[in-house]
């Protein structure tokens, strides 16, 4: 049996959008600061986010085991459009952007 203790690090499994809230993108970090200013700056014009203009954060989750914000995040990115809105609107209904609790 693996048992979980609390750990002395933070991860976090976040969902961004773009402006209009046509996109979602589901990711893990261990700096959802550093990690929402990289996705905004567009480091990578190549990726999904940059391309999207996905960094607009409407949802996050707090881990202190990287294993479990890793398996949380292959289940929610598992999830549906419909079914990942519905998790997002149980805390944000109205889908406002979060970014500037991390600035």
């Amino acid at each position: 049996m693996i048992e979980y203790v609390e750990g002395i690090y933070t991860f976090y499994i976040y969902i961004l959008t773009n402006k209009n809230r046509t996109v979602l993108y589901t990711g893990v970090t261990n700096n959802l600061k550093l990690r929402l200013q990289q996705h905004e700056e567009k480091l990578n014009p190549n990726n999904f986010t940059a391309r999207y203009n996905t960094h607009f954060l409407i949802y996050y989750e707090k881990f202190t085991w990287i294993q479990l914000a890793i398996a949380r995040e292959k289940q929610i990115k598992n999830l549906s459009r419909e079914r990942k809105l519905n998790l997002i609107k149980e805390i944000n209904p109205d889908l406002e952007f979060w970014n500037y609790h991390f600035k």
